[in-house]
C-alpha cells in the first residue's frame, strides 16, 4: 500500500491556502499502479453478490467503471442536476458553504439490489452520505461504500453506515 500511497501527489494550498490536495491523477496515469489498485479493491468483493456499482461524478466514474468491469457488474451513474437524460430522483445536501444536488435515474435499481458505491476519496463524507440516502430511496441495499483513499483526520466515515465503509489507502 505504501507504494500506491507514494504515487499520489500532494499539492499544497489547493484549492485554497492551508489545504493539501491529494492528486490521484498520478496514480491513475501509472498503468501498473492503477491496475494494482483496482485489483486490490475488486478482490475484496469476489464471491459477493453485487448487482451494481454506483459511481459518483466525476472521479467516481473512473473507479466505479473499472471496479464494475472487474466484478462483472453494471455501473449506475450519480450526476449533477440536468446531466441524466431520463426521469431522475434528486437529493440536496449541505456543503461547507451552501448546498449542492445530485441525481440518479429513478429506475436505476430493482428493489433489493446490492450495490457498492465507489468514489476516489472519502473526506468529510457529506457527498457520500447523500448518495447513500439517494440509492436507498431507490430501493437498493448498500453493500459497502468503497474508496481508493480516505483522509482519516476529517472523520467522514462517521456520516456513513456503520461497518459499510472500506478505504484502500488511508492518510
Amino acid at each position: 500500500m505504501d507504494k500506491l500511497k507514494a504515487i499520489i501527489r500532494d499539492i499544497p494550498d489547493f484549492p485554497k491556502k492551508g489545504i493539501v490536495f491529494k492528486d490521484i491523477t498520478t496514480l491513475l496515469a501509472d498503468a501498473r499502479s492503477f491496475h494494482r489498485m483496482i485489483d486490490l479493491l475488486a478482490h475484496r468483493y469476489v464471491g459477493e453478490k453485487i448487482d451494481q456499482i454506483v459511481g459518483i461524478e466525476a472521479r467516481g466514474f473512473i473507479l466505479g467503471s473499472a471496479l464494475a468491469y472487474k466484478l462483472g457488474t453494471g455501473i449506475t451513474l450519480v450526476r449533477k442536476p440536468g446531466k441524466l437524460p431520463y426521469k431522475t430522483r434528486s437529493i440536496s445536501y449541505a456543503l461547507e458553504y451552501g448546498t449542492d444536488s445530485l441525481e440518479i435515474h429513478e429506475d436505476a435499481f430493482s428493489t433489493g439490489d446490492r450495490v457498492i458505491v465507489a468514489d476516489d476519496l472519502l473526506a468529510t463524507g457529506g457527498t457520500m452520505a447523500a448518495v447513500v440516502d439517494l440509492v436507498s430511496q431507490c430501493g437498493a441495499t448498500i453493500h459497502e461504500c468503497a474508496f481508493m483513499a480516505e483522509l482519516e483526520f476529517l472523520n467522514g466515515r462517521e456520516k456513513l453506515p456503520d461497518g459499510k465503509v472500506y478505504s484502500l489507502l488511508k492518510f
